[in-house]
């Protein structure tokens, strides 16, 4: 249950603005175009993003990509197709009782994982749900129940390494995720512009810069 929180709070930093000031399989094969064979990709055990030279990182961002990005990559799903596969979920029917739930520090109950996500600790802002029956999707609320987001999970999670796309309530993409393991991802905006590598509480951007830090790994 703490790695479902911790989780949903990765996808949540840096993706999700509610308020106003406001994710055992075979190895990854290594890419093979336009990479000299003499590189060796991160991305399993090790996270070496600030050892390895520049050619190196960009051959990683270029590795999750692609994996990330196939043209199967559904970027805006018609309105009424999303709107008809989500349509019992677009308003939460039991929103004050999830409400509650979460405001008590509630995270688990027989059916569902909980999880809030507050402004200055105090104000519950919003809550995500994953069924228990859909571990691969996780439906995230406003306080009043109104549907902002979607995170769909590639077929393999939980098991390391899975993908994550996140999508707002309108069917647009927003985000996608390369989860290496519970240290280490790899994030990419909608556009396929590279936002940084996560490792542990801190993000990298392509040149081995620190550009965040979270609280909440």
């Amino acid at each position: 249950m703490k790695k479902f929180t911790i989780l949903l709070l990765i996808l949540f930093l840096g993706k999700v603005s509610l308020a106003a000031d406001i994710q055992p399989i075979e190895q990854d094969k290594i890419i093979q175009e336009n990479v000299p064979p003499s590189i060796v990709l991160t991305g399993n055990l090790v996270f070496d993003w600030l050892d390895i030279s520049q050619v190196q990182r960009d051959a990683v961002i270029e590795k999750y990509e692609k994996e990330l990005f196939t043209e199967d990559t559904v970027y805006k799903f018609k309105k009424k197709e999303f709107k008809a596969e989500y349509k019992d979920f677009l308003k939460d029917k039991d929103y004050k009782r999830h409400y509650k739930l979460v405001s008590e520090g509630v995270k688990e109950t027989n059916d569902e994982n909980l999880c809030g996500f507050y402004y200055k600790d105090n104000l519950l802002i919003s809550y995500a749900v994953q069924y228990k029956n859909d571990l691969r999707t996780v439906y995230y609320y406003d306080a009043l129940g109104k549907l902002r987001y979607i995170d769909k999970f590639s077929q393999n999670y939980p098991n390391f390494p899975y993908m994550s796309k996140q999508y707002r309530a309108n069917g647009t993409l927003v985000s996608a995720i390369y989860f290496i393991s519970h240290d280490m991802q790899y994030m990419y905006e909608a556009d396929k512009k590279f936002k940084g590598a996560w490792y542990k509480d801190k993000m990298y951007d392509r040149h081995a810069k620190q550009v965040l830090t979270r609280t909440n790994w």
